[in-house]
């Protein structure tokens, strides 16, 4: 089975892969190739609500690069697959081609074609303006590892600001992990038979616009986006055969404006991103007709102190703080409808590059609801580097999005060699 989902969602992005590399090996002086690799160890303290799902899990990665240049540097080829083999979780081993593409650059514009990652936004604990890639999930509970995305963009650089313009011509759909994994609702996800507003499916065309400008300290950032939804709404259906609940994936269609900025003021970063977004109500499945907002604002604020040299040491230490709103607030599945972050990050400005963040994300309206995170990394060698990072999850209120998480603490080790 995972073979077949292999080769039906992946078989014309590799033909194309394959072709391009035997183009690039007639030029293999001029090929450049890197990545990383790595080993995964995932424990869980606590027994998942589901039998069957364990509380260790392992998994292998594999990332490689290859960055082919011609033209004097002015056009580039970057080919950048992924592939993860987990131990227990079928929908957790998968392959991405999470870059596959050609960049031509001119003196006061470029042109990307192909397969590509593009980030937007300023903040650290919600990323509301970053729509243009799906979400992986199965990759990390923290949402910051990304699919690629097709996509053709064109950029003009002026005096006033670069101004970026995007075609999507496919959407990706978000992956989940399976009834084995963990951190997921224990209730089957069915990615199979995913629910969409346009008829059109996966082969709607997406745009998007985008300005961004630095005027001193501030860099500012002004988009919209018109398309397919990247966060689904799930709509319960009841399976007979089985007996069991699945959540059906259900992808709207959108249309938002997002604004992010960043000021820099001494030992202060201050940050903001807030989006405006409406929602297409046509072709709602009915158990969600009383869940979608026809439109809402949501936004997060905060910032981030750096003392460094703190106590005269060697270490900087950053203190963090945000605030997330979302007027979404009695819809299932969305975080940060009026939360408070609040986190500390070490900088040990060692040989070795270790860095330490860690901090709690507080529901201001139920004290029982909230999320832990500890993330750390530092380097072995040149080549090697390990990461540690630990998640925790607690809520006593079934209709709280944390609800289904509460059991998933977890830490998670990575051992990784970059070549």
């Amino acid at each position: 089975m995972i073979a077949n989902k292999f080769i039906r969602r992946f078989a014309p992005v590799c033909a194309g892969l394959a072709c391009v590399l035997g183009s690039a090996s007639a030029a293999a002086n001029d090929l450049e190739i890197s990545g990383e690799a790595g080993i995964q160890m995932r424990y869980f303290f606590e027994d998942a609500l589901l039998p069957q799902q364990e509380r260790t899990q392992a998994s292998v990665y594999l990332q490689p690069e290859f960055f082919y240049s011609w033209n004097g540097g002015d056009d580039r080829l970057v080919i950048k697959p992924f592939a993860r083999l987990d131990q227990i979780d079928s929908e957790r081993t998968h392959l991405d081609i999470r870059e596959m593409h050609w960049l031509h650059l001119a003196s006061d514009w470029e042109l990307l074609a192909g397969i590509s990652k593009v980030f937007w936004g300023q903040t650290e604990s919600l990323h509301l303006v970053d729509v243009i890639n799906q979400t992986d999930a199965v990759e990390s509970v923290d949402g910051e590892d990304k699919l690629g995305q097709p996509m053709v963009s064109f950029s003009y650089f002026t005096d006033f600001g670069r101004l970026s313009a995007f075609a999507l011509p496919y959407f990706r759909e978000r992956t989940f992990p399976g009834l084995d994994g963990r951190v997921v609702p224990p209730f089957l996800i069915d990615t199979d038979n995913p629910l969409y507003a346009s008829s059109q499916e996966q082969t709607h065309l997406d745009y998007a616009l985008r300005w961004q400008h630095t005027l001193g300290s501030w860099d500012l950032g002004l988009s919209y986006f018109d398309g397919t939804n990247r966060e689904p709404y799930f709509a319960q259906r009841f399976d007979p055969e089985t007996a069991n609940l699945r959540l059906q994936p259900y992808y709207s269609q959108i249309t938002q404006v997002g604004l992010d900025v960043l000021a820099v003021t001494g030992s202060w970063l201050l940050k903001f991103e807030g989006i405006y977004r409406q929602d297409d109500l046509e072709n709602v499945p009915v158990s969600l007709n009383s869940v979608i907002e026809e439109d809402f604002f949501a936004a997060v604020a905060g910032f981030e102190y750096t003392q460094v040299g703190v106590f005269d040491s060697q270490y900087d230490l950053g203190v963090l703080m945000e605030y997330q709103f979302d007027e979404r607030d009695d819809t299932a599945f969305v975080f940060g409808q009026n939360d408070l972050m609040m986190g500390l990050r070490v900088a040990f400005n060692d040989i070795d590059g270790t860095t330490v963040l860690f901090g709690m994300v507080q529901d201001l309206e139920r004290s029982d609801s909230y999320s832990g995170f500890f993330e750390s990394s530092s380097r072995i060698t040149d080549q090697w580097r390990w990461s540690l990072d630990a998640y925790f999850f607690s809520s006593d209120v079934a209709a709280d999005p944390l609800y289904f998480m509460r059991r998933e603490d977890h830490i998670e080790f990575t051992l990784e060699y970059y070549f």
